[in-house]
């Protein structure tokens, strides 16, 4: 796959991301997709393909910080808030076990 593609590919999933992490905050909304746009624009005229691949990898784990480690929460009172969390960050929760489960 061309770097060309490689970029936009990365851009696209940041964008993406960015409308799943930040569902229904416009003002999150907003400021990752001028954060998105402003970085991308600083680095258009790179022509190093050492220093691109190094934004490309910058990129993708920018988009794992933001799929794993971002968590909405609302404030619906005074000292209270209502955690929103993603289908994909919810884990099955399974009690620790010292004996391993027997496979069938």
């Amino acid at each position: 796959m061309g770097t060309r593609l490689k970029v936009l590919g990365v851009f696209k999933t940041l964008h993406r991301t960015r409308m799943a992490v930040f569902k229904d905050d416009d003002r999150a909304l907003t400021a990752a997709r001028l954060k998105i746009n402003e970085e991308f624009r600083k680095n258009k005229n790179e022509t190093s393909e050492e220093n691109i691949q190094k934004l490309i990898k910058m990129g993708s784990d920018v988009d794992i910080v933001l799929r794993q480690g971002v968590v909405q929460m609302e404030h619906v009172e005074e000292n209270k808030l209502l955690l929103r969390p993603r289908n994909d960050l919810l884990l099955e929760n399974v009690p620790y076990c010292d004996k391993p489960r027997e496979k069938s």
